[in-house]
């Protein structure tokens, strides 16, 4: 979980990071392109708008390219090449797509608008195609030495003014922060400066024939334009048109709402296209990509820009490593805790309990390797009490067995039935306690054989009763047998008494004189009223079992009493030899004793169904698998 955690955070701060790093080197990146690309474009349309043809341009383009790092090719319509940057010999082929169009007369007003000082105009027309309107050098000159006497006429009254000259060669004086009506009232205005040259008369009466052609071929009245391309009806004449525009010939049309004035504008714009169109040069397309590419990029990014993006990740990494050492440090803390655990518990010494410290994967085993070290350590407590036990109780018999027969040697006892019979009693106890370790090795090595065979419950708590009445006799423990009905088992009759005499034997001997053991059976029924479970119940009337020691009482060797007195407890294998032979049969066992009152086992063993007591000697194996029938049948194993 932290795992993922870390790694969803780190992921997450990586691409946000990187997302707004990146989008603002693509956005730099971009904009410098596109800049560049403006320029390029800009620096090349006033070259069409002051030549008539391409002729001479390539110069033009290796300097742009070499300023740009950029390949540069210009081509007709008709992708006949003008110019290219690129090697002269096999130069890389070029895009299907065009950067631009350059056209003097239908300029990109986007590209336009890019570049600084290229003035923002929805114009199509670039105010550097001036055609016949450019002036020759006298004309240029006079009007010039007008301008600056009127500069320093304004500049005498303290009035900030400079001399600028725009693309037709046309000087303008252009004032430094004054209010124009200040100017007004001065008297260092000067009508010649405002005033057409011949030059330009002779392109404004030009314009006005191209205009009025188009107008007559609608059918509409003719125009006389002014320097300032705006109309009148035509009876006025140039000399009272007013001050000449700042820049000639920048198209202002009127902006009017009625049809004459939207035809009138068209044909204004139509007949400067056709006066300019053998002053310029004709459309070209531009393409602009990388050196030897042939592709229009992107962009590429700059160094610092692509230092931003590496320290940015490199800052998201250094966050993702110390979040993921301090969460690794966090989990492999208890795991270093459980393995040196499990070394001392390896090398023998007791491992003192893991703490656990959160309820997370690593607590739950932590937890789990907990209880399964107390575990350990009951087994091998166990084991130690089981071989004193096992000592103990095979020393007794055999000791008295040795000190008989060395009497018997030295002459100091006859062998008289007495004597015999001694010796056999002892014989027997040692048979008993092998036979209990031998039954319970071979449950554990699945070696313990059953032969099932249908078996009336009722008939086998008689014999059991009727096995051990003497020494309940003996004891001053009344022993009875009660069946509520007769009920069947699919079950090996001698292991069954074998169990339940285990049961009936601790029952007596930890039952005081004057109490009484029962031996009950009675077959539990499900809701559908059939029969599936027979259930076995030896109670005493003796002191009970602690409540703290019930988990324990059908482990090997334990003991309710500590003592190793063969008077009060046996070997301890008893009811651990129960346990296995009942859930051999597919059945479970249990207790429940009350300190005080005595305790009640009990046995829960499947019942034989009709298809088991049809097949007569048959059975089933331990798993509940069908046996085969007759004295030929193969014993089944635990």
């Amino acid at each position: 979980m932290v795992s993922a955690l870390v790694a969803a955070c780190s992921v997450a701060a990586t691409a946000w990071i990187a997302v707004q790093t990146t989008s603002g080197a693509i956005k730099q990146e971009q904009g410098q392109n596109l800049t560049a690309d403006a320029r390029i474009y800009n620096t090349l349309l006033g070259y069409a708008a002051a030549h008539p043809t391409w002729d001479g341009v390539d110069g033009t383009v290796r300097e742009l390219a070499r300023q740009s790092g950029r390949r540069i090719a210009l081509t007709t319509q008709q992708r006949a090449p003008l110019a290219d940057s690129a090697a002269r010999s096999a130069p890389p082929a070029l895009p299907p797509q065009a950067s631009a169009i350059v056209d003097p007369l239908a300029v990109d007003t986007a590209l336009s608008r890019t570049v600084e000082g290229t003035g923002s105009t929805s114009e199509r027309v670039d105010p550097r195609a001036v055609g016949p309107f450019r002036l020759p050098a006298a004309e240029r000159t006079a009007l010039r030495h007008t301008a600056e006497r009127y500069a320093a006429c304004l500049s005498r009254i303290g009035i900030a003014a400079d001399v600028v000259h725009g693309p037709s060669g046309r000087p303008r004086v252009q004032l430094v922060g004054t209010d124009p009506d200040r100017v007004q009232d001065e008297r260092c205005v000067s009508d010649r400066l405002d005033a057409p040259t011949p030059t330009e008369r002779k392109a404004l009466d030009a314009l006005d024939g191209l205009a009025n052609a188009c107008l007559k071929r609608q059918n509409r009245s003719g125009i006389r334009l002014n320097p300032d391309l705006s109309w009148d009806d035509g009876t006025r004449s140039r000399a009272a048109a007013g001050v000449m525009a700042r820049e000639i010939p920048t198209p202002v049309p009127a902006v009017r709402t009625g049809e004459d004035d939207r035809a009138t504008a068209s044909c204004v714009d139509t007949a400067r296209r056709e006066q300019l169109s053998s002053y310029v040069a004709s459309p070209a397309l531009l393409f602009i990509g990388t050196q030897d590419s042939t592709t229009v990029p992107g962009f590429d990014l700059s160094p610092e820009n692509t230092a931003k993006i590496a320290g940015a990740a490199a800052l998201v990494l250094a966050l993702t490593v110390g979040a993921t050492v301090l969460a690794g440090s966090r989990l492999v803390r208890p795991l270093r805790a459980l393995t040196g655990a499990a070394q001392r518990m390896r090398d023998g010494a007791d491992s003192a309990p893991v703490l656990v410290s959160a309820d997370n994967e690593i607590g739950r085993l932590a937890a789990a390797f907990n209880d399964m070290a107390d575990h350990r350590a009951r087994l091998e407590a166990q084991r130690k009490v089981m071989v004193s036990d096992v000592a103990h109780e095979l020393r007794t018999p055999l000791s008295n067995i040795r000190g008989w027969l060395e009497a018997a040697q030295d002459g100091l006892a006859e062998p008289d039935p007495a004597f015999i019979a001694s010796l056999h009693t002892e014989a027997v106890q040692l048979q008993h306690i092998i036979d209990d370790l031998q039954d319970l090795a071979a449950a554990d090595a699945g070696a313990l054989r059953l032969h099932p065979e249908p078996v009336r419950v009722d008939e086998v708590l008689a014999q059991v009763a009727a096995a051990h009445q003497g020494r309940a006799e003996t004891a001053g423990v009344a022993l009875v047998a009660e069946a509520d009905a007769p009920a069947a088992l699919w079950a090996d009759p001698v292991r069954l008494r074998q169990a339940i005499g285990n049961l009936v034997s601790n029952a007596v001997r930890h039952t005081p004189p004057g109490g009484r053991v029962t031996l009950r059976a009675h077959a539990a029924a499900v809701p559908d009223g059939e029969v599936r479970e027979v259930v076995i119940e030896v109670a005493d009337t003796g002191g009970g079992i602690p409540a703290e020691h019930l988990p324990y009482v059908f482990d090997r060797f334990w003991r309710a009493e500590k003592s190793r007195s063969r008077r009060t407890g046996g070997s301890g294998l008893g009811l651990a030899i129960v346990r296995k032979l009942v859930e051999g049969h597919g059945g479970s066992v249990g207790v429940t004793s009350t300190e005080g009152r005595g305790s009640v086992f009990t046995l829960r063993l499947p019942a034989a169904r009709p298809a088991d007591a049809e097949a007569g000697a048959g059975g089933t194996d331990g798993d509940g698998r069908r046996a085969p029938a007759g004295p030929d049948a193969m014993a089944t194993r635990i």
